[in-house]
C-alpha cells in the first residue's frame, strides 16, 4: 500500500534514538523528507547522516521556547514545506511519589508537558489541510506503570490536551492524535528493568502479562506512527493507538 509519504516533511522531536529515531526511519523509507531533533549536536548530525540526503538534524531542547518556530522554519528552508510533526520526548525521571523531587517535576513538565504544547501550538498555526500533529505518549495514559510516577502524571494530560486540539483543528482539516508504546525494547525499556535486582526476570514477568509474550521491537513502533502520520490515515483523528502487544486490550 502507497501511504502517500513521498516528499511530505516532517518534524521529528527526539529522533536521535528509540521510537523518534524508528519513526524517522519508516517516514524516509517510504519517500518522506525529516527534520530530526536532539539535545546533542554531535548525536544529532550522525542520526541525520544515517538516514541519507532526505534527513537534516537540528540540535534542540523541547523546553526551550524558541524551539518550536525554529524546527518549522527548518523545514521549510530545507525542504520547502511543513506537513506534520511528531512530538516524542525523553522519558522523566523514574520513581515513586516519595521519591520524585520538584525540580525533578518541574524539568520533567516544561520538556515533556510545555515545550510538546508550544510545539503543538506552533505546528497548528503552520499547517494547511492535510497537515498531522502527532504525540508519542505512553500507555500510562490508561493505566499508570509503577515506578514512573512522573510520567503517570504528565502523559494523561497532553492526551486530554491532544483530543481538546483534534476537535479544534478538525475543521481546518488537520489530525491530532497520540501512539501509545507499551514495553517497547528500547534503551529506555532496558534502563527500567535494569532497576530491579534481576532484570532478566522483570522482563519475563512483563512479556507473562502481555498478550503476544514479548516486547515490540522499536521498527514495528515506527511503522505504526509512520502510518498514522500519512496521508494513508486521514480519516483518523483524536485517537489514541496503542503499540503495546495487546496489553490494554481492555480499554
Amino acid at each position: 500500500m502507497d501511504l502517500g509519504l513521498k516528499d511530505r516533511v516532517y518534524v521529528v522531536t527526539g529522533a536521535t534514538r528509540g521510537l523518534g529515531n524508528a519513526t524517522a526511519r519508516e517516514l524516509v523509507a517510504d519517500g518522506a523528507k525529516v527534520v530530526v531533533t536532539g539535545r546533542d549536536e554531535k548525536t544529532v548530525a550522525e542520526a541525520a547522516a544515517e538516514l541519507g540526503p532526505n534527513a537534516v538534524g537540528v540540535a534542540a531542547d523541547n523546553a526551550d521556547p524558541a524551539v518550536a518556530d525554529r524546527l518549522i522554519a527548518a523545514a521549510r528552508e530545507h525542504f520547502g514545506r511543513f506537513d506534520g510533526v511528531l512530538i516524542s520526548v525523553g522519558g522523566p525521571a523514574p520513581g515513586f511519589v516519595a521519591d520524585n523531587t520538584d525540580e525533578q517535576w518541574q524539568a520533567a513538565f516544561e520538556s515533556v508537558f510545555l515545550g510538546a504544547v508550544r510545539l503543538a501550538r506552533s505546528a497548528a498555526a503552520a499547517l494547511g489541510e492535510g497537515g498531522v500533529i502527532g504525540f508519542v505518549l505512553s500507555s500510562s495514559v490508561y493505566e499508570p506503570i509503577a515506578g514512573l510516577t512522573i510520567s503517570n502524571g504528565l502523559r494523561p494530560g497532553l492526551a486530554g490536551f491532544a483530543k481538546s486540539l483534534s476537535d479544534e483543528l478538525g475543521p481546518r482539516g488537520i489530525r491530532v492524535l497520540g501512539v501509545l508504546p507499551g514495553r517497547i525494547g528500547t534503551d529506555r525499556m532496558r534502563q527500567l528493568d535494569g532497576l530491579s535486582p534481576d532484570p532478566e526476570a522483570t522482563r519475563a514477568a512483563n512479556e507473562a502479562r502481555i498478550p503476544l509474550r514479548r516486547y515490540g521491537t522499536p521498527e514495528e513502533f515506527g511503522r505504526t506512527a509512520a502510518f498514522l502520520l500519512s496521508p494513508a490515515a486521514s480519516y483518523l483523528t483524536g485517537i489514541m493507538v496503542p503499540v503495546d502487544g495487546g496489553a490494554l486490550s481492555g480499554f
